[in-house]
């Protein structure tokens, strides 16, 4: 079936499962990893979202627990993934799956924002693999229910995502109860000096793959900057979206979640599908809104910088910053929604002249100048004059059309009883993420 690709060297059971998920050939992430992890290296993998890292790591990870069986202890996990936020937790969820549909390995994925009483229900039916976000996982283990002492392979993924999301402390707690020999793996999207450290201090005689794109993200991605007053954003935003109906998936980034749930109202009043994803959102909600997306009932996505990275949407058609965001670096992740894995995109950005400042921090950041498109009836002079970005108007962009890309509560939930003793230094029970 795949004797001719890394994917060979896999249990035939998992062979089968990534033939029907419609694997042909691995992606270079995974056909760099796969070998060091199958020989059971620590690893240390530095890509962009879109390359195919979950399956990269999850394909090994599982083949050892097919081929290494031991007696299954509830609360006691062999393989522990660690993510930064739910979607991303939940997407690797359906990866494993996917991917052990043959195999009876069962798994159970815990985070915040939930009742805990289904997660403990798949905790004690057994599951080897666990995919957690630090928070919930930490009050699972406050009272009891999982213990990391027969954990023997640790992924830490998005960790440059964690650190800026202000999850150091935990991943320490929670480094601190893994077993000092295991298999240890780490991803991440940038290597600063802190996230370098970090690695350090989790992974031994690690071997490194670095997978960079063909072109970079945002030499795929055709960006637009439209000048605009503030109360007009939303109206430019449903006349492009009258506009330009070859536009199936569209992400709208806001800054704040009332901005999310405002422009959701407006959309709706236009008869325009679309839902919004942002923390105050249930699980539930949030769930329903990414698979109305991906299925193309949901036509617009509405969302806060929680869904910038970690969500792999194939075939956005354009994102919109309704506003730019304070970190640079998250322009980036917002755009990197509409080029995955080797596709081309739109990305299109409304800005003030009270936001010339994070226009220009953003340019310097991505080192280029973003084209400017006043062909559109909420063009604003003043903003335009107030940026600097004078010169001859441009004509309407060429936006990408489908056809023609590279084919492509912080609130406690009840307490579930469980037959567990407490561990003593998990003792201040920290809020769920």
């Amino acid at each position: 079936m795949f004797e001719n690709t890394i994917f060979g060297k896999l249990d035939q059971k998992l062979q089968h499962a990534i033939d029907d998920a419609g694997y042909r050939k691995p992606t270079p992430i995974q056909e760099q990893a796969i070998p060091y992890l199958l020989d059971g290296r620590d690893l240390i993998g530095c890509a962009q979202t879109g390359t195919g890292k979950t399956a990269a790591f999850m394909l090994p990870i599982l083949n050892r627990l097919i081929k290494v069986r031991r007696p299954r202890h509830i609360g006691h996990p062999r393989a522990l993934v660690l993510s930064p936020t739910r979607e991303l937790a939940a997407q690797t969820a359906e990866n494993i799956k996917a991917f052990s549909k043959y195999a009876q390995l069962p798994f159970a994925c815990v985070f915040g924002g939930v009742s805990q009483f289904g997660q403990v229900k798949d905790i004690k039916k057994g599951a080897e693999t666990i995919v957690a976000c630090p928070g919930r996982l930490i009050d699972l283990m406050t009272q009891g229910i999982i213990y990391l002492d027969q954990v023997e392979c640790f992924v830490l993924d998005e960790a440059d995502r964690m650190l800026d999301m202000g999850f150091l402390p935990d991943i320490k707690r929670i480094i601190s109860k893994l077993p000092k020999n295991r298999q240890s793996l780490f991803f991440s999207a940038t290597m600063s000096p802190p996230i370098l450290k970090l690695a350090g201090e989790l992974v031994t005689d690690p071997a490194q793959v670095t997978i960079s794109p063909e072109t970079p993200t945002v030499e795929r991605i055709n960006q637009k900057v439209m000048f605009v007053e503030k109360a007009s954003k939303d109206s430019l935003l449903i006349h492009l979206l009258k506009t330009h109906p070859e536009w199936t998936r569209v992400i709208v980034f806001t800054k704040m979640r009332h901005g999310a749930d405002r422009v959701t109202k407006k959309l709706s009043r236009e008869n325009i599908s679309c839902a919004a994803i942002h923390s105050d959102k249930t699980q539930g909600q949030r769930t329903r809104a990414l698979d109305g997306f991906r299925k193309g009932t949901v036509r617009v996505l509405v969302a806060t910088d929680i869904a910038s990275r970690g969500i792999d949407v194939p075939d956005v058609s354009c994102v919109v910053n309704m506003e730019l965001p304070l970190e640079t670096e998250s322009y980036v992740h917002r755009i990197g929604r509409t080029a995955r894995a080797g596709e081309s995109g739109a990305a299109i950005s409304f800005v003030t002249g009270a936001e010339r400042g994070q226009l220009k921090a953003v340019e310097r950041f991505i080192k280029k100048t973003i084209p400017v498109d006043r062909d559109h009836p909420f063009h604003s002079e003043e903003s335009d004059r107030k940026n600097g970005k004078q010169g001859d108007g441009l004509p309407q962009a060429p936006w990408v059309h489908p056809a023609n890309r590279n084919k492509a509560n912080k609130k406690r939930n009840g307490h579930v009883g469980f037959q567990g003793r407490r561990q003593p230094d998990f003792g201040n029970r920290k809020g769920k993420q």
